[in-house]
């Protein structure tokens, strides 16, 4: 069984690349100042899932994708989680540090030395004035290079049921609260069966569900689930390659959909990779819009 990069992959279980290019700002969602809690959605929120800020937003996701280890530096989070995915294992900026800019890096770098990491930022692409904008020119000027565009999108969970209904003609999904041996073999990570830290970095959050479709011929799909505020994130999502392309992918989406409704959920956020045209285009049929941006940065070599 192989990860899929098109359709199904998306980009929060990218590995850390040991080489990266640059990436163009792009523009997207609106800032707002950090806070420690979870945001409260409104109304509107929950009919027309874009109203949510970037920041609420990426708020949302992080307690979604943890690392195993994370420490706060004002309105900027570190984490660590032994080099599993770039989302673990970097700083996500939400907002001022409360410190001079090269003294915040210092403790950054700090924090990353301590867990024998490199220090990497995951910067969402916020408008010109905001703040995290302005850390964008400070790394940039500092010289840490940019890698791994990637889109967020965003649905309205009953409208993205009408558009996926079941298929009768396959399995429906299953459901797990931890990764089992089953479903940890149907995930693949780029291609490579997961490293020791993997496990804790994928259980490690609030009302976790492991979802997979299995027929006679084995582990058909596997896709993780996370509810949030009302918001379902979908990770890990996996179709066997002698799979790929009959529906079972989608299968599994609709049953994760309805799995988070009937808890609550009115909307959903996934991640994928900027280049994958291929998940793009399906996820614009299951009713996902484009919602923001993010990269990452990496520290210049000493």
């Amino acid at each position: 069984m192989t990860s899929e990069p098109a359709p199904y992959g998306v980009a929060v279980e990218d590995p850390i690349p040991t080489t990266g290019g640059t990436s163009a700002p792009a523009t997207g969602g609106t800032s707002a100042a950090a806070t420690a809690t979870t945001p409260a959605t409104t109304s509107t929120a929950q009919t027309n899932p874009m109203q949510i800020s970037l920041v609420d937003l990426e708020r949302l996701a992080s307690k979604g994708w943890q690392g195993t280890s994370t420490k706060p530096l004002g309105h900027w989070l570190l984490r660590a989680g032994a080099g599993f995915t770039g989302r673990a294992n970097s700083v996500l900026p939400l907002g001022s540090p409360a410190m001079q800019i090269d003294d915040a890096l210092a403790e950054v770098t700090a924090f990353y030395r301590e867990h024998q990491l490199s220090p990497l930022f995951q910067v969402p692409l916020d408008r010109p004035d905001s703040e995290i904008a302005c850390l964008e020119g400070d790394l940039d000027h500092r010289g840490w290079s940019s890698f791994n565009r990637t889109w967020v999108l965003v649905a309205n969970l009953e409208e993205s049921l009408q558009r996926c209904p079941p298929r009768p003609d396959l399995p429906p999904a299953r459901f797990e609260d931890t990764a089992s041996p089953a479903w940890l073999g149907g995930y693949l990570y780029r291609g490579s069966r997961l490293p020791p830290a993997a496990v804790q970095v994928l259980e490690n959050a609030d009302d976790v569900v492991f979802a997979s479709i299995a027929d006679n011929d084995g582990q058909a799909a596997v896709a993780r689930g996370v509810i949030t505020g009302g918001w379902l994130g979908v990770t890990a999502l996996t179709v066997d390659q002698t799979r790929r392309r009959g529906g079972v992918g989608r299968q599994l989406m609709a049953g994760l959909t309805r799995w988070a409704v009937q808890r609550g959920a009115h909307s959903a956020y996934l991640q994928v990779a900027a280049e994958n045209g291929a998940a793009l285009r399906l996820y614009d049929t299951l009713g996902y819009v484009r919602h923001h941006q993010y990269h990452y940065r990496r520290a210049p070599q000493p």
